[in-house]
């Protein structure tokens, strides 16, 4: 996914994505990015939501599980749900 296009709403807007994953999960925007563009990233379903996720490493070190929502296929581009960092397999 080193082409994926991410939509992250605005800082500012409380229900938002980016307030939900950045301020609530102590994940950076770069760090949530690094994971969803990293070919060696491990594609899941998330098992509450059954939406698309992937397992992968950020440069700083952290093991994130992200979860995100397909918006379009071409170009691909997608809406991160949620993401938080989880024990390594």
């Amino acid at each position: 996914m080193n082409d994926v296009q991410i939509i992250w709403d605005l800082p500012d807007d409380p229900d938002g994505n980016y307030v939900h994953i950045i301020d609530g999960h102590d994940v950076t925007v770069d760090e949530v990015e690094e994971v969803l563009r990293d070919p060696n990233a491990e594609d899941a379903i998330s098992r509450t939501t059954g939406n698309p996720a992937v397992f992968g490493w950020t440069s700083t070190g952290k093991y994130l599980f992200v979860v995100y929502e397909l918006v379009l296929d071409e170009p691909y581009t997608v809406y991160p749900l949620t993401a938080y960092p989880v024990p390594p397999p």
